[in-house]
């Protein structure tokens, strides 16, 4: 195997089996933490559709208006696919708003939309080390690995998806055929 091609899942792979040490940015909302809170119940107070929308609302606010802004003119860019605008104001938000998670996510989005699978990862990490329960990320990753023929780490990041969010049926699906049923990993 071409190490060169191998070193990024690697490294990300590291910092996935390390997550659970991980404490979230000090930076994002309080809030998120009652809702993965939440999140983990096997049978939820609200509807599924709710927590997770409310989740993703606030890793996509800022305190920073403009900021917020800029972020919605990405998301339309990246649904209409406007890459190369999306890429610039992406670009701008990371280097601004470096501890913004989200920021990082998005352009990883990109990224992976543009097949620029180590850029992506390195954006994940990035996403990762201020927002270790971000599930989103953790599946792109494993899509990442999934194209890139690496099942076993795919899995790795998938299950670890299923720790923070056990309701993504997709992720579980996936995980079923890659071989294993989903259980919880227990430390």
């Amino acid at each position: 195997m071409d190490h060169e091609k191998v070193g990024p899942l690697d490294r990300a792979l590291e910092l996935i089996l390390s997550l659970d040490a991980m404490a979230p940015a000090p930076n994002l909302p309080d809030q998120l933490n009652g809702l993965f809170e939440d999140l983990a119940k096997p049978e939820l107070d609200e509807p599924l559709d709710v927590v997770e929308g409310s989740i993703w609302a606030l890793w996509c606010s800022h305190p920073d208006d403009s900021a917020v802004q800029r972020m919605e003119r990405v998301i339309g860019g990246l649904a209409q696919g406007r890459f190369d605008a999306a890429e610039r104001l992406l670009d701008g938000l990371v280097r601004d708003y470096p501890d913004w998670a989200e920021a990082w996510n998005k352009r990883a989005t990109l990224y992976f939309l543009l097949d620029r699978d180590d850029e992506s990862v390195a954006d994940i990490e990035e996403t990762l080390k201020l927002e270790p329960r971000h599930f989103g990320a953790l599946g792109g990753f494993g899509q990442i690995c999934l194209r890139r023929d690496e099942p076993v780490t795919a899995r790795i990041a998938f299950e670890k998806a299923l720790e923070v969010n056990p309701h993504l049926d997709g992720v579980r699906e996936i995980v079923h055929e890659l071989g294993a049923e989903y259980r919880p990993v227990v430390n």
